[in-house]
């Protein structure tokens, strides 16, 4: 996310709601994904998801992170620089999407968010993504947030990514796989466990 705010070429939807809302209450973009993050876990009640590890660390992290490479980062003004950096920043973040939630130590709040509209309502999981990224985009946009290429670059490819990022890095075990279909989620039978996301 810090990769492709320096980037310059518009911010993954999630950054342009939490900037937008930092421009009018002057904390922090990082600050403003920490809150937002713990606000998003509310949603997660009537989805059923239960919160793990690795939700409490997304939330206390992630902000943390995009502090510090806002601040290690400098500025770049090289077009040649940017492009590629923006790319990188998006196939990072479908990569991680993948790896961490494939971990089993539970998702973040917004990937835990795309994962229980995923199972509640059985659409695939890249058009969840796909609907919640243009839904929190044009919140933000609303509210003030930087707007460009890559924003509906993200925004696009966030949702396919993610999806086969979860394919590729789930690991058969004893309960199961992520679900992370193409098609509609199945139905969870009595005799089998429901997969974990």
């Amino acid at each position: 996310m810090g990769l492709q705010l320096r980037a310059g070429l518009g911010l993954e939807p999630w950054s342009v709601l939490n900037q937008g809302i930092s421009r009018h209450t002057g904390l922090s973009i990082g600050t403003i994904t920490i809150v937002s993050g713990a606000l998003i876990l509310l949603l997660w009640i009537p989805l059923r998801q239960r919160p793990g590890l690795g939700t409490v660390s997304n939330v206390v992290l992630l902000g943390l992170v995009m502090d510090a490479t806002l601040a290690l980062v400098p500025d770049i003004t090289s077009l040649a620089v940017r492009v590629p950096l923006l790319a990188a920043a998006i196939l990072l973040n479908g990569m991680a999407t993948g790896l961490y939630i494939s971990a089993r130590f539970g998702p973040g709040p917004r990937d835990g968010l795309m994962t229980g509209l995923h199972h509640r309502t059985g659409r695939p999981l890249r058009l969840v993504r796909t609907c919640i990224e243009v839904t929190v985009l044009a919140v933000g946009f609303v509210l003030g947030g930087s707007v460009g290429v890559g924003t509906v670059i993200y925004a696009l490819a966030i949702g396919p990514l993610a999806q086969f990022s979860l394919r590729f890095f789930t690991i058969d075990g004893p309960r199961g796989r992520v679900v992370a279909s193409s098609g509609p989620a199945p139905a969870p039978s009595a005799a089998a466990p429901a997969p974990l996301p």
